[in-house]
Order: C-alpha cells, then sequence, then structure tokens
C-alpha cells in the first residue's frame, strides 16, 4: 500500500541510537515532561503513531503533510492527550508484527481487528466497518472468485485481503507492500484484479469508468487503532477520543469528507 518508504527494519535497527538521541535532548530541558510510568509517550511532548503511508484516502502525503481519515482521527488524538503529533511511515508489515511499538505510541493504518493480531497488539474500539471487495478492469471476463482462480490478483502483502485470497485458492497472488503500487498494478494491466479493503480499493477506482466491483465478500471486518500490550492507559484515551468523535457526529463528517456518501 504504499511506495518509496524508508524500511521499518532499518528503522528498527536505528532505534537504540534514535532513544539515545531522544533521551539527550531530553536532558537539556528540565521544563519538559518525561514519559509517564506506563513509558507514554515514548518521545517527549509527542504522541508518535505508526502509519503505513500512502494508503488513500486514510493517509497520504498531500502538499508536503500527512492527511487522510485516519491523520485526522490520530490528530484528535494527541489533541486530548495534549500531545503534538508525530507520523512515522513504517510498513503494514511492521505494524501487524507489533513492532510499531518499539517506535510508536500507537498504530493507525485502516488495520482490521482480528485474532491473529490481538494476539501481539491490542485494539481500540472499532472505528469503521471494512468488508472485503474484488475489483476488475470491464471485460475482464472476472466476474467473481471462481472467474478469478488462475488470473493475476493483485493484494496488498500481510493483509486480510492476501489471507482471503489464500484461502479461497486463488492461484497467482501478486503481493505489493503498498495499496498505492497495488492499484498501479491494476491500472497498468500488470494484474487482472485486485483484492482488498472495499474502503481503499473502491475510492481508488471511483472516478474510474473502465473499472468496477464484481464481488464483494461480507467478512465482518472492523477497523481498529492498535495500542502496544499493557498500555492500558493509551487505550483508555483512544476509546475515549473515539467515543468523544463518535458521539459528536464528527467521525460521520470525517467519513463524509474523505469517502463521500457511504
Amino acid at each position: 500500500m504504499r511506495s518509496p518508504k524508508k524500511k521499518f527494519a532499518a528503522a528498527i535497527a536505528l532505534s537504540s541510537v534514535a532513544l539515545m538521541a531522544l533521551t539527550a535532548c531530553g536532558s537539556d530541558s528540565s521544563s519538559e515532561p518525561s514519559a509517564d510510568a506506563s513509558g507514554f509517550p515514548l518521545n517527549q511532548g509527542k504522541l508518535t503513531i505508526c502509519s503505513d503511508i500512502p494508503y488513500e484516502p486514510f493517509e497520504f502525503v498531500k502538499d508536503g503533510k500527512n492527511v487522510g481519515f485516519d491523520m485526522d482521527v490520530a490528530a484528535e488524538i494527541a489533541k486530548d492527550a495534549k500531545l503534538d503529533l508525530n507520523v512515522i511511515d513504517a510498513s503494514f508489515d511492521s505494524i501487524e508484527s507489533g513492532l510499531f511499538s518499539t517506535q510508536c505510541d500507537i498504530a493507525i493504518s485502516s488495520i482490521s481487528i482480528t485474532d491473529a493480531r490481538k494476539a501481539k497488539m491490542d485494539f481500540s474500539t472499532p472505528y469503521m466497518d471494512d468488508d472485503l471487495v474484488l475489483i476488475a478492469k470491464n471485460g475482464s471476463g472476472i466476474t467473481d472468485l471462481a472467474s478469478a482462480t488462475d488470473k493475476k490478483v493483485g493484494v496488498q502483502q500481510a493483509t486480510t485481503g492476501e489471507k482471503y485470497g489464500k484461502e479461497k485458492g486463488l492461484k497467482n497472488l501478486v503481493g505489493y507492500e503498498d495499496a498505492g503500487l497495488q492499484t498501479q498494478a491494476l491500472l497498468a494491466g500488470q494484474v487482472d484484479a485486485v483484492l482488498g479493503n472495499q474502503s481503499v480499493l473502491g475510492y481508488a477506482v471511483k472516478d474510474k469508468p473502465d473499472y468496477k466491483a464484481v464481488a464483494n465478500f461480507k467478512t465482518g471486518e472492523q477497523l481498529g487503532v492498535a495500542v502496544p500490550k499493557d498500555k492500558a492507559d493509551t487505550l483508555k484515551l483512544v476509546d475515549g477520543t473515539l467515543k468523544r468523535l463518535t458521539d459528536a457526529g464528527t467521525m460521520e463528517e470525517l467519513t463524509v469528507k474523505w469517502f463521500g456518501e457511504k
């Protein structure tokens, strides 16, 4: 889902150096608050989030700034925490594995809540329902999963779309690091179809009449904000913000802003 980026693995390798640098900076100013007993926030004065960018319309760069649905939600969480928002661009593999916890307070990146992921991280209350969709070009002959069995189907690596495709017996899955590359492959004719979440793939082709959703799959997926294990106070903060946004109607406003009428 994301094009040229700093590899999270490299960032992990440098994490000890980065943490030493942060500690040194903190020692220069006794007025700066340090992390609380739970280790939150990891970086002084900042809510540091990991997100896999770009993944329109959840997170992408526009005019040099990180924007999107998730970025707006993250900004609200930072506001409630009285911290500045700090965004780290991380691969989805690193988020799904739970490695994000070494550098980030939370991860928000259209993350579907699954039992396997719950074993590695905690999740907020769901903030969006997001089932899967198969999208193909008109005239491709693909009308459902059965007709796509031997076709090249683009998926994003380490996602529920990739897992679903394998479970359903798709033989020629082509994995991409990010959704941007996945979509580009479809438009360039490098794959015959793409399989993934309705929100992102539907958004990617909504203004492209030559492409359409040929099948929707009710998987019951819901998206949540990921929080490292044993960070109850951080989870409480995130859930509090999501409740505030929902109760005030702001979440619905953000949905319309970024996805249009749903």
